[in-house]
């Protein structure tokens, strides 16, 4: 939501968004941040940070660590955090099939829901190999740039990509010319088969291919990825194996789901 949305809708309460903000800006390999990091990873006003994390340390969603003058996510998050994850049947649905599909591939499947420019990691299985990539559950990965991100993309409606698009390219405005052309090939590709592809387009190193899927009972969109060292993932793997693989996969989830 932009700025001016916020203030001309009088149920947003944006004092609530900006405590959320602050919170949203840890990151799974962030041990702690003070005001200026949350500050400048938020874009809020130093004061307003610092009344914020005094606020949410009083509730129990920050601590502070007097020593290094800095916060880190309190035990009500974390609370939060596994309350959601418990409460979602699709984990439990998902797991098994993405077992079998990371034993035969050898590297990472996982399963991601989409937080405003990120995509947040709630499930992952990995292969037995020794260069599968370790992204835990709470991992974040860019929206735009990877290919679970951009079959969450392609799996929304056009009225809800387009604010998630219009935020990136306000994050980003010197690599948007990019990213706007990696977008497009993506959509194309997932119309035309199902699925898309990041061939070294997040880490040059890294190649995977995204299917998103809906829950049908609650119409929530989310994305699975296959993903891996470029080396063992080359272009032809993941358009000829994989892709349809990850497709099957989302269909037997959404199938399984739709059951319950």
């Amino acid at each position: 939501m932009s700025e001016s949305e916020e203030t001309q809708d009088r149920q947003f309460v944006v004092a609530l968004s900006r405590g959320l903000d602050v919170l949203r800006c840890f990151r799974a390999g962030d041990a702690m941040l003070g005001n200026q990091e949350i500050a400048a990873r938020t874009g809020l006003p130093k004061p307003t940070v610092s009344r914020l994390t005094y606020t949410l340390t009083k509730l129990g969603y920050l601590t502070y660590i007097d020593r290094y003058a800095k916060y880190q996510l309190g035990t009500a998050v974390l609370s939060l955090g596994y309350t959601a994850l418990a409460g979602m049947d699709i984990r439990h649905v998902a797991r098994p099939l993405m077992q079998e599909l990371a034993d035969y591939s050898d590297v990472a499947v996982s399963l991601g829901s989409g937080d405003q420019t990120s995509m947040i990691y709630i499930e992952s299985c990995r292969g037995k190999g020794a260069l599968t990539i370790r992204l835990a559950v709470g991992s974040r990965i860019p929206v735009a740039t990877t290919a679970m991100g951009r079959a969450y993309l392609a799996g929304l409606a056009e009225t809800e990509r387009t604010p998630i698009l219009d935020e990136v390219r306000k994050r980003h405005p010197d690599d948007w010319p990019r990213i706007k052309s990696g977008l497009e090939r993506a959509l194309r590709e997932y119309a035309a088969r199902g699925f898309t592809m990041s061939v070294g387009d997040w880490q040059s190193d890294v190649h995977a291919v995204g299917v998103a899927l809906t829950n049908p009972a609650t119409g929530v969109v989310m994305a699975l990825n296959c993903g891996g060292a470029a080396f063992l993932l080359p272009r032809e793997r993941l358009e000829d194996d994989l892709g349809p693989r990850l497709v099957a996969v989302a269909r037997k989830i959404e199938a399984a789901l739709g059951r319950r």
